[in-house]
């Protein structure tokens, strides 16, 4: 379950985290992904998922979306939470289906 949406230490890229840690089914994803017509760079132990912001995938469940804009991040990371079947209420703090990144 994700449950936040918070900036990264360097300022640049927020980040969301599951909660308990998991691992996702990259090839699984990716398939997901480019059947939206989404572009998307495999690198094995990580996808690179051209949205409205650059996110980046890990195998460990950690989302990161290169951008400073807090709503842009969260409107990616909605966008995501759907085509890629991930569970939560969204980001912690924000009504059901209405991403909202702390700022």
């Amino acid at each position: 379950m994700y449950r936040t949406l918070r900036i990264c230490s360097n300022s640049g890229a927020y980040e969301a985290l599951p909660e308990p840690p998991r691992r996702l089914d990259l090839e699984r994803a990716r398939h997901s992904l480019e059947s939206e017509g989404i572009a998307v760079v495999d690198a094995r132990v990580m996808l690179i998922a051209a949205l409205e912001v650059e996110v980046t995938i890990s195998q460990n469940g950690r989302l990161l979306f290169k951008t400073r804009d807090p709503a842009a991040a969260a409107r990616a990371f909605e966008r995501l939470r759907g085509l890629l079947g991930l569970e939560g209420p969204g980001v912690e703090g924000s009504a059901p289906g209405r991403g909202r990144a702390p700022g």
